[in-house]
């Protein structure tokens, strides 16, 4: 009997969190699981046109986005997920 080798997803992982006043401006005041709370951003980012056009990976700040990120205009993508966790709870 071949053993199945499938990742079990990560139920901390998957857990709402409860967003910031500052982020649930962007993604709503429902908790959410991160995953969620990622792509609503991304949605955001790219409906408003913030990636950078030249840098890809750099998202440049609007004024609600930069309360997120802690007063910075450009974030790199991989920075952004750690920002964006400070706001969760």
């Amino acid at each position: 009997m071949a053993k199945k080798s499938g990742r079990k997803p990560n139920a901390k992982f998957m857990q709402p969190l409860n967003p910031s006043a500052d982020l649930a401006a962007i993604v709503g005041s429902k908790s959410l699981p991160r995953t969620e709370v990622t792509k609503k951003l991304w949605a955001y980012i790219k409906k408003n046109g913030l990636q950078d056009k030249k840098n890809r990976r750099n998202i440049n700040a609007d004024d609600r986005l930069k309360v997120v990120f802690g007063g910075r205009k450009t974030v790199n993508m991989f920075e952004m997920t750690k920002l964006v966790s400070k706001h969760l709870s």
